[in-house]
């Protein structure tokens, strides 16, 4: 609909004012007081597929965000469809696709996530050959973005309990912060220039086997963290870094269901100290 830039853009977290065909960006819809509700990428339509926006979506939230916009929707002039029995994403990465179609995007949360694709999945391995791929199985990708210390909404971050700075959204381009209003901005904004944000998304190395997902991690007696998605040795975990710093500093192992484990990155802890101008 002709309101649909103007009417997105008030709502959630990305600049929508800076999108074209052939882009995406990585966004989420928060409530009033800053939690995410759910996150997508979210890519223009070019006007010869009919125009719009197409958002990338968990599968299982689809229906849920549909709703949620068509209760904002008000007297905009715009229509709110869910897609997800007609369309689905196909992920490439380790390598730029021999073509490009219509409907595909540089992700943009990190480059090493690759593209992504929407095509209905009765296409998937027309488009692979078309792309210069082979098809893979999905805890391929989940490995991938693990890796890449990406999370994902449901295994490392609960929706509706998590601000956007907690899930890194603020890092992998997530939350525009010159842009006008929307919904949650004020907390948001709140965290971001007072430097709040004391919980964050971080990767780890597990030292043997995989802790359960949510297990608690401790730091000697101290609850420090909780773990995440994991893949082989690779994890991400949702800790609070003033503490994990702490046991660093006091040189305390970090555990998880008995279970030995380390960052990958052990400054992303560090918290630089703030500055002032006299």
């Amino acid at each position: 609909g002709e309101d649909a830039r103007n009417f997105l853009n008030g709502l959630i977290t990305t600049d929508v004012e800076q999108l074209a065909p052939g882009q995406a960006r990585f966004g989420a819809l928060l409530t009033p007081q800053g939690k995410i509700i759910v996150d997508f990428l979210i890519t223009e339509i070019p006007t010869g597929h009919g125009g719009g926006f197409l958002i990338d979506a968990p599968r299982a939230l689809a229906k849920g965000l549909a709703d949620k916009l068509g209760f904002y929707k008000l007297r905009a002039k715009v229509v709110v469809e869910n897609l997800s029995d007609s369309l689905g994403v196909l992920a490439a990465w380790d390598g730029e696709p021999a073509a490009t179609p219509d409907l595909a995007f540089a992700d943009p949360r990190n480059a090493a996530l690759g593209w992504r694709i929407l095509i209905p999945e009765d296409l998937k391995q027309k488009l692979a050959d078309l792309i210069g791929a082979d098809l893979v199985d999905s805890s391929a990708y989940e490995a991938h973005r693990i890796a890449t210390g990406v999370p994902r909404g449901g295994l490392d971050f609960m929706y509706g309990d998590a601000f956007p700075h907690e899930t890194n959204m603020d890092h992998l381009h997530g939350v525009d912060f010159d842009k006008g209003c929307y919904v949650g901005q004020e907390v948001v904004s709140r965290m971001q220039h007072r430097g709040t944000a004391r919980t964050r998304t971080v990767k780890i190395i597990l030292d043997g086997p995989s802790p359960e997902s949510g297990a608690t991690i401790l730091a000697g007696d101290k609850q420090v963290g909780t773990i995440g998605s994991t893949a082989g040795e690779k994890g991400l975990a949702l800790v609070r870094i003033d503490r994990v710093a702490d046991a660093l500093d006091a040189g305390l192992p970090l555990t998880a269901g008995g279970l030995s484990l380390h960052l990958a990155e052990p400054d992303v802890v560090r918290i630089p100290p703030k500055q002032t101008v006299a």
